[in-house]
């Protein structure tokens, strides 16, 4: 869910929920917030095509925006799911049918590629590849009820996704945890005002109708029986130009050594520039359920205005196109992610 005024709305009611979580929470065991965890040896990592994840991200854009029913969605959805098994991966499907915020039925499917199945400690990847089906944040009054591209709201981070697993796959060395790569469904076809009142109602849980629902489904009905990971990574709006990513709140209350661990990389790997060292807000975002239901250490990278607190300014328009995307930023997102996954032991 990536909307400022519900992004206010929400930050009260859910504080109370958030902390129980993490103290619940037992692995990997957190530190307080404000303390930086020893740093692991930087071990030797591929390379991070930035090129490549530029192509993944513009392939899917040409498919047209992937809103939930249309055609452009389900072959999207087949694109990626044939494109990870290229790369060798094991693919589910998790069909399954949403109930978006007017009570609409909505057939939807979380694609889930794994690397290195059998083993038992994992680190998932997510990010969600639906696009919104009104832009209405566009200035434009015709547009506002026009599908968004989502070149960076979606597909940038589903490009660095599929350029992990070509790069894992490609590599003489493989990493020593399993991974698992999860595109998540309908998590942008909520109505902000909807959700927001759903929220403030049921003051705490997370089971409003409105964004994120693939990922509270993935949550619910895991895709395999007894599935863990030692920590989750959501990719929220990681290709744009000039793209900083603060520490996103609930990431640092419900799993600070996670964010810590990836920002530190990130400084040692020179990328600092957009992996600030400083708070973000607070995003009710596909790595909440996660946290909250799968009890999986899960954080949230997505871009943040470090001054205004905002979204960049293609959000929910028209103009969130290929024209956003950079390929300096795909870099350094996926040369950190790429880091951390091999530094893991």
């Amino acid at each position: 869910m990536k909307n400022n005024q519900l992004m206010i709305k929400t930050t009260l009611p859910f504080l109370a929920f958030v902390l129980t979580v993490a103290a619940c929470q037992e692995k990997p065991k957190q530190t307080d917030a404000t303390q930086a965890p020893d740093q692991p040896p930087m071990v030797s990592a591929p390379a991070f095509n930035a090129d490549s994840a530029y192509a993944y991200v513009d392939r899917q854009v040409k498919f047209g925006p992937r809103v939930p029913n249309t055609p452009a969605h389900i072959q999207t959805g087949n694109y990626l799911v044939a494109k990870f098994k290229q790369f060798g991966c094991e693919v589910t499907e998790q069909n399954f049918v949403a109930t978006i915020w007017d009570g609409r039925k909505i057939n939807a499917r979380n694609i889930i590629a794994s690397i290195n199945p059998q083993a038992k400690k994992r680190i998932f990847i997510s990010s969600h590849w639906d696009s919104r089906p009104n832009a209405d944040s566009d200035s434009i009054a015709a547009n506002k009820t026009k599908p968004v591209p989502a070149a960076n709201d979606g597909a940038s981070g589903v490009g660095v996704m599929l350029e992990l697993a070509r790069a894992i796959q490609q590599a003489k060395t493989k990493p020593g945890v399993g991974v698992d790569f999860i595109c998540f469904d309908v998590e942008d076809l909520g109505d902000s005002d909807k959700a927001s009142k759903d929220f403030e109602k049921e003051s705490g849980t997370i089971d409003y109708v409105g964004y994120g629902l693939g990922s509270r489904y993935w949550a619910k009905n895991l895709h395999k029986p007894g599935y863990s990971a030692y920590f989750g990574v959501l990719l929220d709006m990681v290709g744009a130009t000039g793209a900083t990513f603060p520490k996103e709140g609930y990431s640092m209350q419900m799993a600070p050594t996670v964010v810590n661990n990836i920002w530190q990389t990130a400084s040692r790997l020179g990328y600092s520039q957009y992996f600030v060292d400083a708070p973000g807000g607070q995003i009710t975002d596909d790595h909440v359920a996660p946290n909250a239901i799968a009890k999986i250490p899960t954080i949230d990278i997505i871009q943040l205005n470090t001054q205004t607190g905002g979204f960049f300014e293609a959000h929910h328009t028209l103009a969130d196109d290929m024209r956003y995307i950079d390929r300096g930023t795909l870099q350094a997102v996926g040369q950190t992610l790429l880091q951390v996954l091999y530094n893991e032991q």
